[in-house]
């Protein structure tokens, strides 16, 4: 049986791979979509973000009636959590969101398969489906496979308390004692869901900081409520062995130079994540990869072998489902004969922990390490009117700026809602907008976004609510 033509097939139905099979298809193209999972959506969708994201809000609104709503005049009694009836509601969220992603490919004529793919050559794709194996040959072909989360050998027990993100996004119980290995975005966030339905976090971060490369001033209003909300937090902290202990795990953990053993009822291991490239058939392609398993790409999404593209988590960097959609368009592009690559492109990133961090462009971190002269300015959100009627006086809205040229480089913010409010960073320094541009744009009152205006007040010494030094007087 001859195989198959298709124009393009896309292996891996996540954000990656579905929105470049959509654009492609918008584009006029034939597309197959290949995804090994029983539904769209990818790792973001069914195991990661939307997830984690849903648990997040369900816990934020038990925390805001404890600890927010008696200075108010507001009380509640203890609540009630029905873990089957939480599983329940987050399932539903997932199914609205694949049910909408199959709708749309339908809609646009992408003709979707489900199975898991492996590349014969670099030509051909088998992909192995519940009703046997089938053939395809194609133009060009775009990886799209994402990642999963790490699992360091001496960890992997087989032992179910013994965890991933994949398994706590599950919620099959709430574990009284819980150690939490890896302080980045997962352990934190996973961390804040946990502690929220009762369980005793120790949080082990083998660094000497939580959510390296982040900040300090950004990162500390977090500690600080890790450090509150959680049993401990330990920087410095190597964990070195496990072992089952009944129906609990000994840890063996060094925490300043000095073992200790410890049994806690679940392990959560959050110490990244390892691309999908095991029996994916590359090795019979021209396909090439790093020494962690990541595909070879260049700025054009192109792989070594000219057929075959590869975009989001299986090519590393920021692994954001935002960035592998805008991969995604950037590989379409080049296929259809655009000039297009992924350069100077602003991502943004977020971690929604309590309270929320989002930053995006230069870090003042990074500007110092790489001697990049800029000035910083600095909003407090004590000084926020709606941030007070919220009780979230936590946040910081932070400005990185060109001293010389006055435009902005880099936004960070922490504080409520910081990731619905970072879009305005992004499109500013896309833009190539000054300090003057943001402080010279009204913002609604009472808001948070307001904050960014007043940030770059700062930069002038001008705020109307604010008390900064000054520098150069806005002028026309």
């Amino acid at each position: 049986m001859d195989p198959l033509k298709v124009d393009i097939v896309v292996v891996g139905a996540g954000p990656g791979g579905y929105a470049a099979a959509f654009y492609a298809a918008d584009r006029g193209r034939q597309v197959m979509l290949v995804e090994r999972d029983g539904r769209l959506g990818g790792v973001c969708l069914n195991r990661g973000c939307i997830p984690s994201k849903a648990l997040l809000h369900a816990t934020e609104l038990m925390r805001e009636a404890k600890e927010l709503s008696p200075a108010r005049g507001i009380t509640f009694g203890e609540p009630s959590v029905s873990l089957e009836k939480l599983r329940a509601w987050k399932e539903s969220v997932l199914a609205k969101l694949a049910g909408g992603i199959s709708a749309l490919a339908k809609a646009r004529g992408v003709q979707v398969l489900y199975g898991r793919g492996h590349f014969e050559d670099s030509a051909t794709l088998r992909v192995e489906t519940s009703e046997g194996q089938k053939f395809f040959t194609y133009e060009t072909a775009i990886i799209a496979v994402g990642s999963k989360p790490a699992m360091p050998q001496a960890f992997d027990l087989g032992n179910p308390r013994i965890m991933t993100s994949t398994e706590a996004l599950e919620l099959e119980e709430i574990p009284k004692e819980l150690l939490v290995v890896g302080g980045g975005y997962i352990g934190l966030e996973l961390s804040t869901v946990f502690a929220t339905l009762g369980s005793r976090i120790v949080l082990a971060e083998a660094l000497d900081a939580i959510l390296m490369g982040l900040d300090a001033d950004l990162a500390r209003p977090v500690l600080r409520y890790a450090e509150k909300h959680f049993k401990e937090v330990r920087l410095g902290a190597k964990v070195l062995t496990m072992a089952t202990s009944g129906k609990q795990i000994k840890v063996t953990v060094e925490v300043a130079g000095a073992q200790r053993d410890e049994v806690y009822d679940r392990v959560l291991v959050a110490v990244g994540r390892t691309p999908n490239c095991a029996n994916l058939g590359l090795e019979n392609t021209k396909v090439t990869q790093d020494e962690k398993g990541f595909i070879k790409v260049n700025a054009r999404q192109q792989t070594d072998d000219p057929a075959l593209y590869a975009i989001g988590d299986v090519v590393g960097g920021a692994m954001l489902a935002h960035k592998a959609s805008k991969e995604a368009r950037v590989a379409v592009e080049v296929i259809t004969g655009e000039s297009s690559a992924f350069e100077q492109i602003t991502i943004p990133a977020v971690v929604f922990t309590d309270p929320e961090v989002a930053w995006c462009g230069l870090t003042e971190s990074e500007a110092r390490a790489k001697g990049i002269a800029v000035e910083v300015a600095k909003y407090p959100w004590a000084a926020s009117g709606r941030a007070l009627s919220l009780d979230r006086t936590d946040g910081l809205t932070k400005l990185v700026v060109d001293p010389q040229t006055e435009r902005i480089l880099g936004v960070g913010l922490v504080g409520a809602r910081a990731g619905e409010l970072i879009s305005e960073g992004v499109l500013a320094i896309e833009m190539g907008a000054t300090a003057k541009d943001l402080a010279e744009s009204v913002h609604p009152h009472p808001t948070l976004s307001e904050t960014l205006m007043e940030a770059a007040e700062m930069f002038y010494g001008t705020s109307t609510h604010a008390i900064a030094r000054k520098r150069n007087a806005l002028t026309a």
